[in-house]
């Protein structure tokens, strides 16, 4: 996947700038069709302690519409590794089109009800053995958190006052954190409804001096929870589409946007202030939209 990181680009959002604020968003969508965004970043040192233990199996935890696991499946394919989802929920008749990419990828699919599910540690015990490797669900650990780490170094961001993501594990945030210039404020968006815990979890990955640097969390966007997406959500897709030409996801990046918008609007950004968004990359869960509610 290195070869793709040329593909990275930035971009200036012209409409979430304005005279005193100016925004721009990191494009990690771009680095590739599958492995998109933040999830090589995530699993690129996961992926080369398999190859250095000699393991041959990678294991990790999603829902029908994950991206971090059709991301997996492609990315182990193509270093020779065999690999297992554990997808959350029992097996529907028709296959989500993110199962079934994952499947030709040459995934393994094993279904868990809900309740099982919530006991992923149970699992890993379970069903552990010496060929494989587990990986948290969305690459959360500190690895992952290296892994992050890595993506603003691919373009000089330093000019940025803040660096501003989407948040589900809180592992990109905590690699952000780590490489965030000490003059810069990683912002988060959590489009987890309710998550007191999400600040600690980030907190853990970080080390003691990391954990004095400035960031904060934001919990008023999540549109009633995880990957809910009502009307005007959908509504302010479309237009950034129109407007901007970046497509986004009902779970993460549409949240980010549209929140950057609207604190841009109640002046929560100090004059002068430069943005940088992160698109984490990832469309997966628009598959679970009908076909004609996005023009991209």
């Amino acid at each position: 996947m290195k070869e793709y990181i040329q593909n990275i680009k930035i971009q200036k959002l012209g409409h979430f700038s304005n005279d005193l604020i100016s925004t721009d968003i990191l494009r990690l969508d771009l680095l590739h069709p599958v492995v998109s965004g933040n999830k090589w970043f995530k699993l690129q040192y996961y992926l080369q302690e398999v190859l250095d233990t000699g393991k041959t199996t990678v294991a990790s935890f999603g829902g029908a519409y994950s991206n971090h696991i059709v991301a997996m499946a492609f990315a182990a394919k193509e270093m020779g590794l065999q690999s297992i989802g554990v997808i959350r929920g029992e097996a529907a008749s028709t296959l989500s089109p993110t199962l079934l990419q994952a499947k030709e990828y040459g995934m393994e699919l094993r279904f868990v009800d809900r309740e099982r599910y919530r006991n992923k540690e149970k699992m890993m015990q379970e069903w552990n053995n010496p060929e494989l490797f587990w990986i948290k669900e969305g690459g959360y650990g500190p690895i992952g958190a290296k892994g992050a780490a890595d993506i603003l170094t691919i373009l000089d961001t330093s000019r940025y006052t803040h660096i501003i993501c989407a948040v589900g594990t809180g592992t990109m945030m905590a690699g952000l954190i780590k490489t965030a210039g000490s003059r810069q404020t990683v912002v988060g968006i959590s489009v987890l409804k309710n998550h007191v815990a999400l600040e600690n979890e980030i907190r853990w990955l970080l080390g003691p001096a990391e954990k004095q640097r400035s960031f904060s969390l934001l919990h008023n966007y999540h549109f009633g929870g995880y990957a809910k997406h009502p009307p005007g959500l959908i509504a302010f897709m479309r237009d950034t589409w129109l407007t901007e030409k970046v497509p986004t996801d009902i779970v993460y990046t549409s949240k980010l946007l549209f929140s950057v918008k609207d604190l841009i609007e109640k002046n929560y950004f100090p004059p002068g202030s430069k943005l940088l968004l992160v698109h984490s990359g990832g469309l997966q869960g628009n598959k679970s939209l009908e076909p004609d509610r996005l023009p991209f």
